[in-house]
């Protein structure tokens, strides 16, 4: 149960809703089984239209590395086929979801795969964190990073280490013999002021 996988993944985008028109302009992620990192898939993506030099300056991603690069028509199908079968995992998932649904609805795909949103979880596990945008919990739990932000690879794994660094801590705080995906969702879910009894009653039943 503890076994199974997940992509963990990061979108950079030209605003903040594809409802708006914005697009992708790269994709990073990577796949986690039994608690380590086992693969990755990283492409920037042409959007077909300029991106602000606001967007320029925040991620690193220029419009001349933009027009060369492949278009969501190549990107998305590959992609697609990275994540088939695995539970998907983002910092701020709705917002991730919304961009990889638009872009999957393009190159007429659909998503089967669940979300867990790793920013509502790390509110309810670490409530005494002083903030928990990506870079606070980095920081938080000193975890390692190869110091890029904004650049879609770069947050993909930290969001990976840091996701496992949560299980692990859920593990040892509640004494969980195992952290199951759907568990993870509920949590997400709950108000963080009953996290931590609705986790000591499921380590309780898991004890049974």
């Amino acid at each position: 149960m503890g076994n199974y996988s997940v992509v963990v993944l990061d979108f950079e985008t030209t605003g903040l809703s594809p409802d708006y028109g914005d697009r992708a302009i790269e994709i990073g992620a990577v796949l986690i089984r039994n608690n380590q990192v086992i693969d990755s898939f990283q492409s920037l993506m042409n959007p077909g239209m300029k991106v602000s030099s606001f967007i320029e300056g925040y991620t690193g991603i220029t419009n001349k590395m933009l027009r060369s690069a492949p278009t969501s028509a190549d990107v998305m199908p590959r992609f697609a086929l990275f994540m088939k079968g695995h539970h998907l995992v983002a910092h701020n998932a709705s917002f991730d979801k919304r961009f990889l649904d638009a872009e999957l609805h393009r190159v007429q795909k659909e998503r089967k795969e669940e979300f867990a949103c790793s920013l509502l979880l790390a509110r309810r596990i670490y409530p005494e964190a002083p903030g928990h945008s990506l870079e606070a919990l980095v920081r938080h739990k000193k975890l390692t990073t190869s110091g890029i932000h904004h650049r879609a690879l770069a947050d993909a794994e930290m969001t990976g280490h840091l996701w496992v660094r949560m299980i692990h801590d859920l593990k040892r705080a509640y004494d969980l013999q195992q952290v199951p995906f759907p568990l993870l969702q509920q949590l997400s879910k709950v108000s963080k002021s009953a996290a931590p009894a609705f986790l000591q009653k499921t380590a309780a039943k898991q004890k049974g």
